[in-house]
């Protein structure tokens, strides 16, 4: 009985491995001012999907936030198993994007003509009208100026974790920002001995996602988008008023960078199919935190097929 219950599985699992698709991966080549920018597409391995969306990274990491690949937790696999080819873009300076000389050139308006030439690139490859975009951190700025300038190239918006205001006023004098552990964990939640919450996100989680930040940025990322966010809290840096497309602002409640209260305010100035989604217990990070990151991209997933 045994032998005949392990033949029935082996049987299963080989006729699931051959009808499961695989992700593959492309990458593509992309310059936009003379500097060379990473540019990957990821898809399951059965056909072109007919959805495009491209996932912008935040301040000090590039684009592999997305694709912690430890379980289920990446972001990038997830959509592309519900349909979608994904597109990681390294902003000029970061990641596996070709370095530049002065760290300040790539700030937020730079960064978002980067992600237009992608964004045009996407649309001639796949033969599709629109992209949509999700942008995290720093990455909603720079996508948010994007989607507010280049309308006609986007169907939908994900605001993840919105800086729409500035952070603080302080003076940012070194183009270049060289990365220590502390703050590249610092955007996981810690308990009160300032440790990282393993109850929170998986040990194994944090260490990929650890990794990648000295594999693909331990040499150091610009800082023009550093003196972007670091300025009066009185100065807005998402154009909401000028985005005329349906935009999701999704956030955690545990953020410390976003004020609620100035989301569900400026709610009002985006579009009428916009929403706000506010995720309790979750934080910066919530893409990667175990109680929250299926509740955040089955909200996100939910938005972008959702026909308005």
């Amino acid at each position: 009985m045994f032998v005949r219950f392990l033949l029935v599985m082996i049987f299963v699992f080989h006729s699931y491995a051959a009808f499961a698709s695989s992700i593959v991966s492309e990458v593509f080549p992309l310059e936009r001012n003379g500097v060379k920018l990473y540019l990957e597409r990821m898809q399951t391995s059965d056909g072109a999907p007919s959805n495009q969306i491209l996932l912008v990274h935040g301040l000090t990491y590039s684009s592999h936030e997305f694709d912690v690949n430890v379980g289920d937790y990446s972001l990038a696999r997830y959509l592309a198993n519900n349909g979608y080819s994904v597109w990681l873009l390294d902003i000029a300076g970061y990641g596996r994007s070709e370095k530049v000389t002065d760290g300040f050139m790539p700030n937020s308006d730079y960064a978002a003509e980067d992600i237009a030439a992608a964004a045009k690139l996407m649309i001639e490859t796949s033969g599709q009208e629109k992209i949509d975009i999700l942008g995290w951190s720093w990455g909603t700025v720079t996508s948010g100026r994007f989607a507010a300038k280049y309308p006609d190239m986007v169907n939908k918006v994900v605001l993840y974790a919105p800086i729409l205001a500035g952070l603080a006023e302080i003076e940012v004098t070194d183009p270049f920002i060289i990365p220590t552990w502390a703050h590249a964990a610092s955007d996981f939640q810690v308990k009160e001995d300032k440790t990282i919450d393993y109850d929170i996100v998986e040990p194994n989680v944090a260490d990929a996602f650890l990794s990648n930040c000295w594999r693909y940025d331990g040499a150091g990322s610009p800082n023009g988008g550093r003196r972007d966010l670091l300025v009066s809290p009185e100065n807005r840096l998402i154009p909401t008023a000028s985005i005329k497309i349906p935009t999701l602002m999704i956030l955690g409640d545990k953020d410390e960078y976003i004020s609620v209260e100035l989301c569900k305010e400026v709610l009002g100035s985006l579009t009428e199919c916009s929403v706000l989604e506010v995720i309790p217990g979750a934080a910066h990070a919530m893409m990667m935190e175990k109680p929250y990151y299926k509740a955040f991209r089955e909200a996100v997933l939910k938005f972008l097929q959702e026909e308005l």
